[in-house]
């Protein structure tokens, strides 16, 4: 790590334009079966060089734990949130994900002046990203605070799977398969049917082959 001119250019962009303060947004697991989603939302110093920093896809488990160290360590603030599998099916997924973005952004505490926004929705049917913000599509590859926000996102989903569902529910693995529809998630359905934590709406499929 070293302060350091970066390779990355959406921020000093924003900077270029007198914009004082800005936030990379991402979120993890909108994917799974599972549990909720989760999304993190990450102000670093300016010019700051994480060494290794990526999309957290293109990481190791070991590489995003230790990064995640980091990121915490050296943000100048950060904040993670998620929203629950109830509301997941009670809204959709993409209105969730909204939720759990602005979640993120609120629970910072410094307020961005501007918000980087991974992907490219920015509203659902019952949530919208309210800070300002732009969207960003291939923002982890694009954006440093976006990609922070993308690992702080996934290591905090992939340990709240692990060490408390997993726990609760160990008959489905979920530590193994962190939710995502895989042969042995569904093998564990067909056995076990499903538990309070899964997303009823993403098993219709399933249900519909039962």
């Amino acid at each position: 790590m070293s302060q350091m001119e970066h390779p990355w250019s959406m921020e000093d962009e924003w900077f270029a334009r007198g914009v004082q303060t800005v936030c990379g947004v991402d979120e993890a697991g909108a994917g799974p079966l599972m549990g909720p989603v989760y999304a993190a939302a990450v102000i670093l110093p300016p010019h700051l060089l994480i060494d290794g920093l990526n999309d957290s896809k293109k990481l190791t488990e070991k590489r995003r734990d230790a990064l995640y160290d980091i990121i915490v360590d050296k943000a100048v603030a950060w904040s993670v949130a998620r929203v629950e599998a109830a509301e997941i099916d009670a809204t959709d997924i993409l209105s969730a994900r909204m939720k759990a973005m602005q979640l993120a952004i609120d629970g910072l505490s410094v307020r961005p002046d501007m918000a980087l926004i991974d992907g490219n929705r920015d509203k659902g049917k019952t949530a919208r990203i309210n800070t300002p913000h732009t969207c960003v599509v291939g923002g982890d590859g694009r954006s440093e605070s976006i990609a922070a926000a993308s690992i702080l996102a996934k290591v905090s989903r992939d340990r709240y799977v692990t060490e408390v569902l997993d726990k609760e529910y160990p008959q489905y693995q979920f530590a193994r398969h962190k939710g995502y529809g895989t042969k042995l998630h569904y093998a564990m359905l067909d056995w076990y049917g499903p538990c309070p934590e899964h997303r009823m709406t993403f098993l219709k499929k399933w249900e519909a082959k039962r």
